[in-house]
């Protein structure tokens, strides 16, 4: 029996809306727990991590609100940190998607205690490799990859022990369609592997999952970075950046199929859900569905692969 961990990290202090914050327990009155357990999953709630209230100030030198989305990474670093030295699955409630700082960071340094190697899923509408000199924001929700890997302030860019947290090589990035322009430039700079809307147009969902699932063996740790507006918005309306042109619901479920038949998944964040912008929790569901297809939800149990 796999064992999987939630823990809620309820805020919004790197977003540019407000009502991420919201999101951890609409995912739990979507029933999330409840779907896991039927899939035969132990699964504990340790319900949700205790942080700095939003102050909704303006950015100073770059950065808004930097003090509080460092003391919401460190904890959601701990949190992350002990699920998985306890050898349980943690899948991390967001919140805005700065806090895949902490995350991420836990996972890398899990991996550097046991010798595994690492590979990132960022399902997201946007790349998040901002730095306060190409943010035209200075939200921090918008920086999380540049910060792992070792760009951004060291209060972040140390958490975890290692700087960088991570090699620019070991994630893949799905979905993007929203990049800034210098942000672009530093993308390429850096030579981030990233599946855009348009390459998914090109050669379909199937041959992209297997290029960004290539190499994965008995010895990697797969960590997905789930953000919610990685889906169109037709079908996710309940994020505060909604980009047109994501994922359909069939292309999404493939995404989450194919990573589950890996067997590899160690962790997971969902994040940057925002019931404030939803409709009757609809956003909230689908992503209970996704998660439970990541988990192995199936239609039907199959027999044989489809031809390629």
């Amino acid at each position: 029996m796999r064992a999987v961990s939630l823990i809620g990290a309820p805020t919004d202090v790197g977003a540019s809306d407000r009502g991420a914050s919201m999101g951890p327990e609409a995912m739990r009155v979507a029933g999330l727990h409840q779907a896991l357990a039927q899939r035969g999953l132990d699964v504990v709630d340790r319900g949700n991590l205790a942080g700095p209230a939003n102050p909704w100030q303006t950015p100073s030198s770059g950065y808004r609100h930097l003090r509080e989305v460092v003391e919401w990474n460190q904890r959601v670093h701990d949190a992350m940190y002990a699920e998985l030295r306890h050898e349980r699955l943690p899948i991390l409630l967001g919140g805005d998607h700065s806090l895949g700082i902490g995350s991420i960071s836990a996972v890398a340094r899990h991996c550097r205690d046991t010798g595994r190697s690492l590979r990132i899923l960022w399902l997201d509408a946007h790349a998040d490799f901002n730095t306060s000199e190409l943010s035209p924001s200075g939200n921090i929700h918008g920086m999380p990859v540049a910060c792992l890997c070792g760009f951004g302030p060291s209060e972040l860019t140390r958490i975890g022990g290692a700087v960088p947290a991570i090699q620019p090589q070991w994630i893949r990035q799905i979905g993007i369609r929203s990049v800034d322009a210098g942000e672009k430039r530093f993308v390429h700079e850096q030579g981030l592997e990233v599946f855009d809307m348009r390459f998914i147009d090109e050669v379909g969902v199937r041959q992209t999952m297997e290029m960004a699932l290539e190499g994965l063996d008995d010895r990697t740790h797969l960590h997905v970075s789930f953000d919610v507006d990685f889906l169109d918005p037709e079908i996710a309306p309940g994020v505060g950046t909604t980009i047109p042109g994501g994922p359909t619901y069939r292309e999404a479920q493939l995404c989450m199929e194919m990573i589950a038949d890996t067997g590899r998944m160690g962790s997971l964040d969902v994040m940057e859900l925002n019931p404030a912008l939803d409709v009757r929790n609809r956003t909230a569901v689908l992503a209970v569905d996704l998660i439970e297809s990541l988990f192995g939800k199936s239609t039907l149990m199959r027999k044989h692969a489809p031809p390629r």
